[in-house]
């Protein structure tokens, strides 16, 4: 038996989606992992890269059998709220599995995971300019809102124990 193949360069072009995907989700990750959080690159990485394959299977499934079936409805945002449902349901598990004093913390985790499925799917849907200012948004967040969070909480009340560390120098 042959099975039926898209020609490689077909291929190739889907595949720029995952490696873009993974690169950006990647960056988030690494921002999570520099500041030791549970949810790091990996995870990140993961999530970003898995979204934009299912985005981007759910188009070649369109593609494939769309037209030619009536009883296959095939329906692009379904493939969409499942992703974001599954990865919803990995960031609570990851707030769950933390401690009280971690909670905070966790939350940022989740949310970033969420973002990360967001790059992919933006890169699954080939926005790739959306995609790299979605992935700068969450960096911005990330990094710079705790700088910013840093000095006001200091500023609100000096004689409150330091929560957070130093920002990094910039």
């Amino acid at each position: 038996m042959v099975w039926p193949s898209a020609p490689v360069s077909s291929d190739l072009m889907l595949a720029e989606r995952l490696v873009l995907a993974l690169l950006l989700s990647g960056l988030i990750g690494l921002e999570r992992e520099l500041h030791r959080t549970s949810v790091g690159l990996r995870t990140h990485a993961l999530v970003g890269t898995l979204a934009a394959l299912f985005m981007t299977l759910a188009e070649v499934m369109i593609e494939r059998f769309g037209a030619r079936s009536s009883v296959i409805k095939l329906d692009p945002l379904a493939v969409l709220g499942a992703t974001v449902s599954g990865i919803s349901f990995l960031g609570a598990g990851a707030i769950i599995a933390s401690s009280t004093t971690e909670r905070r913390q966790s939350l940022t985790s989740a949310a970033s995971i969420l973002g990360s499925a967001g790059v992919g799917l933006c890169c699954g849907l080939e926005r790739y300019l959306l995609g790299a200012v979605l992935t700068a948004l969450l960096l911005l967040v990330l990094h710079g809102f705790r700088v910013v969070e840093v000095r006001l909480l200091r500023t609100h009340d000096p004689e409150a124990p330091d929560r957070h560390p130093d920002p990094p120098e910039c």
